[in-house]
């Protein structure tokens, strides 16, 4: 290898290819599918009823409610992958390629489930009396002979790490290099501001960061998601192509088409399937981390709960942008500035200068919320490592490495952060096909008590003391 920027990039092309992660993805996506019922399907309604509108386990033990820890995790994963990668997902595998992030989603809903499912059910307080939770510790309690504190150990080493690049250097970097495009504005100035800015809101902790997204993510997903409604009215007539291209080309690749080069069918699986999981993050392991701190009655509410982050960030707003960049027919330009794509997209749908301020925007936007999500996810993770006393430094450096982003040249860092949620996700996959039966059974049995997920927390409380079987926990 000549560089380390060589050897980063083998690297992730190996971890994501067609022999190693994606296999392992849509398998263990299938496999709990099949063992909870398609529970992600049929209980989707009544989830997003539950997160979204009801509130009966707000008196439940917890740090902050199921809503806020849905935006939490909705914080963390609707960022530059949304716009960006899905770009790129794009502009390099063709129109296919969507299909397979739909795949990747559908799939990661039945892995968000299992996962949010472990973090609250093997949770435990930390020295500040916080919930704490994530594979860390449901692969260290639920797998014993020490293999699962193998795992436990690596997916904290890892997710401490790609915190620093999924959720923050890549982040930075981006807000401002399209601020600089966009507007002028000084890199450095924007570094600054978001380093006040993210460190302001990680001095609360969870509670904070809760309050903030709670308020912040709907509104920022409602303003970007309308804009791109906007477009695909306009271009309406273009629709049923665009929808016929995603669907044809994800079995057959794409031909070359303008300034795209073609894309054969691996190419369009690779770039859906890893552009899928940096956009929902669903089997990396990283939801359950949030969901652990949710006010929650059961580990199975909350499961159902994190579940639809994935439904939210892939089947609704990166269905958006990737049909915004094909009915407007800007994914013809192809060629390795394909993260472009968006913003061209958008400037061909929307009248005046509004496509590419539009984007700007909801980069800044999503990217500022997913620093948020990850500093979380990365701290908790170190914190596992270390202890409680690990949190005030990790959460310093992590508000230093943010001004880093914004005015460093990241040639290799995308690579870095790709190679590194490949490698959280490998112990979190082997961990959730292990716990498969465990997770099953105890779905099984809260739903026959509870089908519609109308059980308040005082009435989930009672049953749970009915039930004789050691395999049954509350989480708390």
């Amino acid at each position: 290898m000549e560089s380390f920027s060589d050897f980063a990039a083998a690297a992730d092309s190996f971890i994501w290819s067609p022999y190693l992660l994606i296999p392992a993805l849509i398998g263990t996506g299938i496999i709990l599918s099949v063992r909870l019922g398609a529970i992600h399907l049929i209980k989707l309604s009544a989830a997003l009823r539950l997160g979204l509108l009801d509130h009966n386990d707000d008196d439940a033990e917890g740090d902050i409610s199921n809503y806020q820890a849905l935006s939490t995790a909705l914080a963390a994963t609707v960022g530059v992958g949304n716009i960006v990668g899905v770009a790129t997902a794009i502009g390099l595998g063709g129109p296919g390629s969507l299909f397979w992030m739909w795949v990747t989603g559908v799939l990661g809903m039945a892995s968000k489930y299992s996962e949010a499912f472990l973090g609250v059910k093997f949770r435990q307080k930390d020295a500040a009396g916080e919930q704490s939770g994530g594979p860390q510790y449901y692969l260290k309690k639920a797998i014993p002979n020490g293999f699962g504190k193998t795992l436990a150990i690596l997916f904290a080493v890892f997710a401490a790490l790609a915190a620093f690049g999924i959720g923050n250097l890549t982040q930075g970097n981006a807000v401002a290099t399209n601020l600089q495009a966009s507007f002028g504005i000084d890199p450095i100035l924007t570094g600054m501001i978001m380093f006040i800015l993210v460190g302001a809101a990680l001095m609360g902790g969870i509670k904070s960061i809760g309050r903030i997204t709670a308020g912040f993510v709907p509104l920022m997903i409602i303003l970007y998601v309308g804009a791109a409604v906007w477009v695909l009215i306009a271009n309406i007539s273009a629709l049923p192509g665009a929808l016929a291209l995603v669907f044809t080309d994800a079995f057959t690749g794409t031909a070359a088409v303008g300034g795209f080069a073609g894309a054969g069918l691996i190419a369009a699986i690779q770039m859906g399937v890893a552009r899928g999981l940096f956009s929902n993050e669903s089997g990396l392991g990283s939801g359950a981390i949030a969901a652990a701190a949710a006010s929650t009655s059961h580990p199975v509410r909350q499961g159902l709960v994190s579940m639809t982050q994935t439904f939210i960030d892939t089947i609704i707003v990166v269905s958006f942008t990737g049909l915004v960049i094909i009915t407007t027919g800007a994914w013809e330009l192809g060629g390795e500035d394909a993260g472009s794509l968006t913003a061209e997209a958008f400037s061909r749908g929307l009248p005046g200068h509004w496509g590419g301020t539009i984007v700007t925007m909801s980069i800044v936007f999503f990217a500022f919320s997913t620093m948020l999500g990850w500093s979380y996810y990365g701290e908790r993770a170190f914190e596992s490592l270390v202890g409680r006393r690990g949190t005030v430094f990790y959460r310093g450096l992590f508000t230093c490495i943010v001004f880093v982003g914004a005015v460093t040249q990241l040639e290799t860092v995308w690579a870095v952060a790709s190679a590194l949620n490949g490698l959280m996700a490998l112990p979190n996959l082997i961990g959730l096909i292990v716990l498969s039966g465990l997770i099953a059974r105890e779905t099984k049995a809260y739903l026959s008590f509870d089908p519609q997920l109308r059980a308040t927390a005082e009435e989930v409380d009672k049953w749970q003391a009915t039930q004789s079987f050691s395999a049954f926990s509350d989480g708390k």
